[in-house]
């Protein structure tokens, strides 16, 4: 049986993350209702016979007024959520195409709202990966080979000057703790001032014992022994998972993302054969946080890792410079 699949009849629910100048439009759930005072993201079940995209059209202009073109909108995460009596499949899209003026029609309080501004315990739990998915980027880079701390922090000044992402994941696996931690130093410094968030990779030790860190990546064989989250939750926490069996630890300890691979054949691994976009797409459909695809993939296959219900892609070789 897949993660989280049971014999509970699915609700298809649509939701809608409305983007404009930089802002989502949230609502206030009413006070008498099912978690009532909680915000949310636009939207509503999808009748018989409609497609969620025709399902969004029709709920947005229902309850905010706003007019939405079909084919501005785009997939952003499907999450299945369990209340024990029925469970939801919420099937987001985003659009940053919404026209006219927002107003709560049905009597609800709306907003627009900064992304950072989206605070988890406002937010129903089936609701909070969402927020996860708007503010983790499409692209993921993991920094890639390096035999020395000045070889590191060298390349990856130049990598960051190549081309800037908002999060980076540090990785250096065969570098000494004491110079991993220089090199977290030095790349938090020079990551800093372009303003790229660094999640260290490693032991949770790792990153209480980086001051600034953005996040902790943590590889399987150092999740698999956890129990709980091992960082705040202001910071992102991910997971190196392979199969649907890693994904459901990791969700069970509370990652934000994680990445799944390999995806494709890779270059350091010749030998492996990948999952492929198929079996991919099958884990994440049961997944309900952000999944990155991993293993020979690069920013040309986004689209291809979105429409397998991922968030995007992370990897190596695309970004860091060969050495």
């Amino acid at each position: 049986m897949a993660i989280g699949e049971t014999t509970v009849p699915e609700v298809h629910v649509a939701v809608a993350v409305i983007v404009r100048e930089g802002r989502i439009l949230i609502a206030r759930r009413p006070d008498h209702v099912h978690q009532g005072g909680l915000l949310e993201f636009p939207g509503g079940k999808v009748e018989p016979g409609e497609t969620v995209q025709q399902a969004l059209v029709r709920e947005i202009a229902e309850e905010t007024g706003l007019e939405v073109p079909e084919a501005s909108l785009a997939p952003v995460i499907g999450i299945r959520h369990d209340y024990g009596d029925k469970r939801v499949f919420l099937d987001v899209w985003r659009t940053s195409g919404a026209q006219g003026e927002a107003h709560g029609r049905e009597g609800q309080p709306i907003d627009w709202l900064l992304p950072e501004c989206l605070e988890d315990s406002a937010f129903p739990a089936a609701n909070r990966p969402i927020i996860r998915a708007i503010r983790l980027p499409r692209v993921m880079p993991v920094t890639g080979a390096m035999s020395s701390v000045s070889e590191g922090l060298s390349l990856f000044a130049g990598a960051l000057d190549a081309e800037a992402h908002p999060l980076v994941v540090l990785r250096a696996p065969h570098l000494p703790a004491s110079d991993y931690r220089d090199l977290a130093s030095g790349a938090l410094s020079a990551a800093g001032s372009c303003g790229v968030g660094v999640i260290v990779h490693g032991s949770p030790d790792v990153f209480s014992g980086t001051p600034g860190a953005a996040g902790l990546h943590l590889p399987w064989r150092e999740a698999e022994m956890l129990e709980a989250r091992p960082v705040p939750s202001e910071a992102w926490f991910g997971v190196s998972c392979h199969d649907s069996s890693e994904v459901a630890h990791a969700v069970a300890i509370g990652a934000d993302y994680v990445t799944l691979g390999p995806v494709a054949r890779t270059r350091s691994h010749p030998g492996v054969a990948g999952m492929g976009w198929s079996e991919f797409s099958d884990i994440v459909a049961w997944a309900p946080i952000p999944v990155y695809g991993l293993g020979g993939l690069g920013p040309d296959d986004v689209a291809d890792a979105i429409e397998a219900g991922g968030q995007g892609i992370a990897g190596i070789s695309f970004w860091w410079p060969a050495n």
